[in-house]
Formats: structure tokens, sequence, C-alpha cells
């Protein structure tokens, strides 16, 4: 399996701690972004120049702009040299359905603190009620003591946030375990997501990250198969072998980075 460092080449983070100690995975800041910067080819200093200096976010203040540029910058990388924000842009303009599990995927490899939580929530029968108390019990087991008991409670209320915007729970207050819709771009996504870390075949559509589209692995197929016919990914069946490849994402430089990975 790769390392963290190489996986970081990719655009995975795994920095101590996450930007859900003080806020959720910003699915409404991140939607006006891209809107606003509506080009592929834009540059990661594109959108500091759109926050900091075009105020597209309607922040109030430069410091405000700045802070939520490097959250933002944080969850999702913003740089298309990173492979995982490039095909999350590839994605999220062909699929404005599959948005919030868009970015749920990718605050899930890049935010460690929301990582943390997803064994919570995956394991969760589907209508039991998740307390903010049990992720906070989830986080501070972790690494005891670590967090305050106010830090707690906001990163367990941002955590809990960002799992209700994908569709993983839903309620205001009371929050209660529901089934996620994913989409061919959400699957194709995390089949990439998979890829790189090192998962072919068949054991791609067994992930951590396929685990997150809240779905059997049958209809995770078919979602590859429909995500396949559009032409986003390639995906091939012969009786109980598949292969999933994804020729229109991965540069020469990053094939290579995966051939060093073995």
């Amino acid at each position: 399996m790769p390392n963290d460092k190489q996986l970081a080449r990719f655009g995975f983070r795994f920095e101590r701690g996450g930007t859900h100690s003080s806020r959720t995975m910003m699915l409404d800041e991140l939607t006006a972004l891209l809107s606003y910067v509506d080009r592929s080819e834009a540059e990661k200093a594109d959108y500091l120049h759109a926050i900091e200096a075009d105020n597209c976010l309607g922040k109030r203040s430069g410091k405000t702009r700045r802070l939520t540029y490097r959250h933002l910058a944080e969850l999702y990388s913003l740089d298309t040299n990173h492979l995982l924000f490039r095909t999350l842009l590839y994605f999220w303009q062909r699929d404005e359905e599959g948005r919030p599990m868009l970015a749920l995927l990718a605050t899930y490899a890049r935010d460690s603190i929301f990582r943390t939580s997803a064994s919570l929530i995956l394991k969760a029968p589907e209508g039991s009620i998740i307390t903010r108390d049990s992720v906070e019990e989830r986080i501070d087991s972790l690494e005891p003591g670590r967090f305050s008991k106010a830090t707690l409670k906001s990163t367990a209320q941002n955590i809990n946030s960002s799992w209700t915007k994908s569709g993983h729970l839903t309620g205001r207050n009371k929050k209660t375990r529901s089934r996620a819709i994913p989409t061919p771009s959400s699957a194709a996504y995390a089949l990439l997501l998979g890829y790189l870390t090192g998962a072919r075949g068949q054991g791609l559509f067994s992930t951590e990250y396929t685990k997150l589209l809240d779905c059997s692995k049958e209809q995770v197929i078919e979602l590859a198969e429909q995500a396949s016919r559009r032409g986003w990914i390639t995906y091939k069946r012969v009786g109980s072998v598949i292969e999933v490849l994804f020729p229109s994402h991965i540069n020469q430089q990053e094939q290579e980075w995966l051939r060093e990975q073995g």
C-alpha cells in the first residue's frame, strides 16, 4: 500500500487535526466559489483572488476572507496540480446532483478528524439516532484529553452537519441516520480515490471510499457502468473479472507515481 507521502502527491492530506475542528465541509462556500471561478484551467491563485479581492463569498472582513480561503484549501486543495481536486472539479461540472457526495469524498480524503467519524456513522442502522455525544466520544477516544469540552462539542456539531449535507443524516437538532444517494459521478470519484490508494479489480468496490457511497457493491457496479457509458471512466467486466481505468484523468507523471507505488 502507498504511504502518506506518496498519496499526498495526488492531493490526499494526513496532517494531525482537521478543518472540522472549526468548520463544516463548507459545501455552500465551495459551490459559490466554483460557480464564480467556472474554469477548469483556473489556478490556485485564481481562487484566492476570487475570495480575497473579489469577495465572491460575501465575507465582511479581509481576515475572514483569508480564513475562509485557508479552510477551503485545507478541505479541497483548490490546486489542479492535485489529481484529487482536478477530478473533483471534472465531476462537479458534470453532475450537480452528485456534488454533496463529491464534496464529502474529498473532505474524507483530506480531513483526519472527519475520517474518525466515518465508521460510527456508516455502521449505524438506518433510522437510528446519532447524538452529538457519541461523536464527541469517538473523537476523544482516539486521543483522550487532546481537545477541550468546548472544542469537542463544536467539532462534533460540524461533523454531524457535514454528514447531513451529504445525506447520511437528516434533522436539524436531532440527527437521524438516513440513506445517502450516490450518483455515477460520485461512484466514479470514489473508485478513483480507491485506485490511487492501491485497490484494483473487484477490490475497488469495497474500499473505504466506496463505503461512503452508502449503497451495495452491486449498486456501485451499476453506477460505474453508467459513468463508463458517459465516458467518464473505463469499466470492463468479463465474468467475475473487473477492470476500472481512468485514462482521461491520470496524467503521465501520475502514472509514473502509481508505478512507483507498485
